[in-house]
């Protein structure tokens, strides 16, 4: 029974190695204005009820759109202490936005992340050669059953500014535009001091018959966007509708079947409470309409112009002469800070907006882990010593069990001698010396497997942090100490270089060479894992010993491409299971003898004459 109790240990070990063996082989790569006067206009403004009849007309087809039709038509500026962009006149799309938070790269002089960019006329070509990518976000009205397209607005139509001149929190713009027919169309867009634009649409019907038209919004990016690749990471397109998450990859989208008058997509009715849009690992551009608001939510692939899209159709409206009607959505774009989406989760309330977030299959643990981090950090103020308190709580959650495993090895080896003894007796008698060994260990009440159930608790606990530590913003360029500025990327040190001793560039992080370079941080984890095993004496079977020699420095080149705030974490988990497993078994009269298991492990050649 104790060969079957190595044996599970192994088995478990190896599997964990299997499995973070997998995670290295496909981790990520390295990652003048115009304005016009305002026009006064007097009107009976009426809310008129929401109808829902069978649209006559879809949206306008983006991939026939010019575009950028009207570059003359000038720029209303976005200034708040997190965006900095531009709204184009043309189409009044938001097409212009830099998150002023963020930088591409630690340097202080890295630009900006820009979120949101335009198209030109020479779109088409960019894609082509890779040098842009547009993405915007661009709203219109879909004409009612009879009402001629030219009178309704769509993403190339010229619009006026009405109010306003630059848009910054506590200050919104109003566009107009006049169709010449007896309908004035108006957009009035808000924004807060983070990410969320309040966008409201109005049709005002000052003509002699009723009116019949349904506003719409869509997010469009052209050419398929640069991603990590990675299986573990949702990027693509992400909504809810009535409290189902949505999520369809980018191939997967360029793959749906073809729906009538749509193309390639996926088309939901959403009755109450939805949002859909694209989800970078930590950027977002989504179309939320108002809480209780049904709509038709969209995800479709223009193929012939490589263009996708999500859209937020919103039922037909009519308006009777003298009579306005108005209709409120939200665009969310900006960084997925989880503080931020779950406040507007909870106002406006937009329904389950933290899910966003890519928490992962583990989420039961993704999300209380996260938020326990979360909290640490507020009350630290830095994320690697956060990380650290963290692991130091998550061991205590679990040292119940941990106790019960370091008693049951202190009682293993009080049978140590009974074990020999029924060694000696059995002989080659492997049948009766398992019987026996099983009533040995029920009779004295030990469990042979209470070692293995902490190696496999911390199976999914480490996984669930890699996904936080993988995926959240708030890890994303946060510091510890020294040369760890960014817990998100692998270490950047080398042994290659004498960790910036010698004047040559280390490798590439997240490249396999630099892997098998051993950062500093990685080979801290090598050691104290390889601490963690002389608590105990060696297997004495050869192959099992030979494997667990070798196994903290496998791990150590394995883990030197994992993020440095995951490395961390388990050096920290593992100077903490030394000191338990030294201090329980100690307090049970078996105190591990750690030098001499150390000395016992350093092969030893024999003297020159000896035999």
């Amino acid at each position: 029974m104790e060969d079957n109790n190595r044996n599970l240990i192994l088995a478990t070990v190896l599997s964990f190695l299997v499995i973070l063996v997998w995670y290295t082989v496909f981790a990520p790569e390295p990652p003048a204005q115009t304005q016009e006067q305002p026009v006064a206009v007097e009107t009976q403004t009426q809310d008129v009820p929401l109808a829902n009849p069978e649209s006559s007309t879809l949206p306008a087809d983006l991939a026939a759109t010019p575009a950028d039709a009207a570059p003359q038509a000038g720029r209303v500026q976005i200034q708040t202490p997190s965006l900095s962009g531009s709204i184009s006149l043309a189409g009044g799309r938001i097409d212009d936005l830099l998150l002023t938070r963020y930088r591409e790269t630690l340097d202080d002089d890295s630009p900006h992340v820009r979120l949101l960019s335009p198209s030109s006329a020479t779109a088409t070509d960019a894609i082509r050669t890779g040098e842009a990518k547009p993405y915007y976000a661009v709203y219109g009205w879909t004409p009612g059953p009879g009402v001629d397209p030219a009178l309704v607005p769509n993403p190339s139509t010229v619009w006026s500014l009405e109010a306003g001149d630059t848009l910054a929190p506590g200050k919104p713009v109003t566009l107009a535009w006049d169709n010449g027919a007896g309908q004035i169309f108006r957009r009035t867009f808000s924004v807060d001091e983070n990410y969320l634009f309040t966008v409201g649409h109005s049709l005002q019907n000052n003509g002699d018959a009723a009116f019949t038209a349904a506003p719409y919004g869509i997010i469009a990016r052209h050419g398929r966007p640069d991603t990590q690749n990675f299986f573990v990471l949702h990027e693509g397109a992400v909504g809810m509708a009535d409290g189902t998450l949505l999520e369809l990859k980018y191939d997967k989208i360029a793959e749906l079947d073809p729906v009538d008058r749509e193309g390639r997509a996926e088309v939901t009715e959403v009755t109450g409470n939805g949002w859909i849009g694209f989800t970078d690992k930590y950027w977002m551009t989504t179309l939320a309409p108002a809480p209780g608001q049904a709509f038709t939510s969209v995800v479709k692939y223009a193929e012939g112009a490589g263009i996708f899209q999500t859209e937020a159709r919103y039922p037909m409206q009519t308006v009777a002469p003298g009579t306005q009607v108005n209709a409120d959505s939200y665009l969310f774009a900006g960084a997925k800070v989880w503080e931020v989406i779950n406040g507007y989760q909870e106002t406006p309330g937009i329904q389950g907006f933290v899910d966003s977030i890519d928490w992962g299959w583990f989420y039961f643990l993704t999300k209380p882990i996260f938020r326990l981090l979360h909290w640490l950090h507020g009350m630290i103020g830095n994320m690697g010593w956060s990380i650290i308190a963290l692991t130091f709580i998550l061991k205590t959650l679990v040292f119940p069990l941990a106790r019960k495993s370091y008693i049951s090895m202190a009682k293993m080896k009080e049978l140590q001698p009974q074990m020999e003894a029924l060694k000696e007796r059995t002989g080659d008698d492997r049948m009766k010396f398992q019987k026996e060994m099983m009533e040995l260990y029920k009779r004295e009440k030990v469990n042979p497997a209470a070692g293995c159930l902490p190696v496999l608790l911390q199976v999914p606990i480490f996984f669930a942090l890699y996904k936080v530590i993988f995926v959240t913003i708030e890890l994303r360029h946060a510091p510890w100490v020294g040369w760890i500025r960014d817990l998100a990327a692998p270490d950047p040190s080398s042994l290659l270089n004498l960790f910036g001793l010698l004047p040559y560039a280390p490798p590439a992080q997240g490249t396999l060479l630099h892997s098998l370079s051993l950062p500093a941080l990685a080979i801290v984890l090598g050691i104290s894992m390889w601490v963690q095993q002389r608590l105990n004496p060696a297997p004495a079977d050869p192959a099992q010993k030979m494997i667990f020699a070798w196994m903290p420095w496998i791990f150590m080149f394995m883990l030197g491409g994992f993020a440095s705030g995951l490395v961390l974490y388990w050096i920290t988990n593992n100077l903490i299971t030394c000191v338990q497993q030294y201090t329980i078994m100690s307090m049970h009269g078996h105190r591990p003898d750690l030098f001499g298991n150390i000395k016992a492990s350093i092969p030893s050649r024999p003297r020159k004459g000896s035999k």
